[in-house]
């Protein structure tokens, strides 16, 4: 079944700058799969750094989209992060607008076939 798209196309302004960063959506991305990771489950999944994710979930936290439980094992911090019910709505949002930022796919197949080759002006040979 396909989604029917909005009759007027969303402005680039208009997605969410919380979200709309690489990390960010990862880990929202992440935790929309998994009921909940931990921080190192999470730097790991996402190939970062300590530093990096850190500053990221904080980001995500204070904006009220994960929850971040901290919790002692042994004597080893664990923190474990999952998505809040506003995180799962503001990544819902996101990602409706950015589908209809995109043109559909076969509006996208069709045009590139009936232009290759018109648009293009190779360079001169030099001969």
């Amino acid at each position: 079944m396909t989604k029917k798209r909005k009759e007027t196309r969303p402005s680039p302004n208009e997605l969410d700058p919380i979200i709309h960063e690489r990390l960010r959506l990862g880990i929202l991305s992440a935790l929309v799969v998994q009921e909940s990771l931990s921080f190192t489950e999470l730097r790991d999944l996402l190939q970062t750094t300590d530093g990096n994710l850190s500053v990221q979930a904080r980001k995500l936290e204070t904006a009220g989209y994960v929850v971040c439980n901290k919790k002692f094992e042994g004597r080893k911090p664990k923190s474990t992060y999952c998505l809040s019910q506003a995180g799962r709505v503001a990544l819902e949002s996101y990602l409706e607008t950015l589908s209809n930022l995109i043109p559909d796919p076969s509006q996208v197949r069709k045009a590139g076939r009936s232009s290759i080759g018109t648009e293009i002006n190779p360079l001169p040979s030099h001969s």
